[in-house]
């Protein structure tokens, strides 16, 4: 055995012991971004202590692209691109070749990263409340506009009334279950990318509340979310004058709630 195989059948035993379910592919990402022994051994050590890989690699795989992640922005989840795969849909049925677009509670903008990929053209908005997740985006998506604040809010006037598709990866851990989730989440990613509120829908509700005054006529919002909480996020959009529908996708554990503005 050489000292590679064995340098790496170390790596994958210490992740191991941690709880690490996918030891032997992060060992070997890990070993790639070391550029050194030194390096290596600090790296493994901060995930074996449950810092999420994704803020170790600088980077996510995402629907095929590298998505950059910052060491605090909430990392873009495999279920995310059931999210993704719908903004692609949906702007499909939009006729402008400039289709407008805005992501609320955009992390790291992996959403409109891929968006941007299939629309070139399209005019992008990123939102989060957290400056660092918007810098982070901004990276990821070329000439998109970068906005920080509370949802809607940041939005300039000229955008009410025209957006084509709006996508949230809203918060929708309720609070009592954010204890719950996997050190990697709970202690290394912003709590307000996380809390949905008591039944973890309050951040999508508001979302609903306000986004028709917001799309143009015949625009699409699409909310990820859980299969418990449907029922909730499509009565809210039913009360909106939204007509709603649901998408799943379970092989990756994934529900979206689309609306169209009529």
């Amino acid at each position: 055995m050489t000292s590679g195989e064995d340098a790496h059948l170390l790596t994958v035993a210490a992740l191991r012991a941690a709880g690490c379910v996918f030891a032997e592919d992060e060992a070997r990402l890990l070993h790639r971004h070391a550029t050194s022994e030194a390096e290596l051994h600090e790296v493994v050590a901060r995930r074996a202590a449950g810092e999420p890989l994704e803020h170790i690699l600088g980077w996510v795989d995402f629907c095929g692209l590298r998505i950059a992640v910052d060491p605090t922005v909430f990392v873009p989840r495999r279920r995310t691109e059931l999210l993704a795969q719908v903004g692609v849909d949906l702007i499909a049925q939009v006729s402008s070749r400039s289709p407008m677009i805005v992501e609320l509670c955009c992390g790291a903008g992996a959403v409109s990263a891929v968006l941007a990929q299939h629309h070139p053209d399209a005019q992008i908005w990123l939102v989060d409340i957290d400056s660092r997740a918007v810098e982070c985006a901004q990276r990821n998506v070329s000439g998109a506009t970068g906005l920080i604040g509370d949802l809607l809010d940041p939005l300039p006037p000229h955008v009410r009334g025209a957006v084509d598709v709006m996508c949230a990866n809203a918060p929708y851990v309720p609070t009592d279950e954010i204890a719950l989730m996997p050190t990697e989440a709970r202690d290394h990613e912003p709590h307000t990318a996380l809390d949905g509120g008591v039944d973890g829908t309050a951040i999508a509700r508001r979302i609903i509340s306000q986004a028709a005054d917001w799309l143009a006529p015949g625009g699409h919002l699409a909310i990820e979310t859980s299969l418990r909480q449907v029922p909730l996020l499509i009565a809210a959009m039913h009360a909106a004058g939204l007509v709603a529908t649901v998408q799943t996708d379970p092989a990756i554990d994934a529900t979206v709630v689309r609306a169209r503005r009529r």
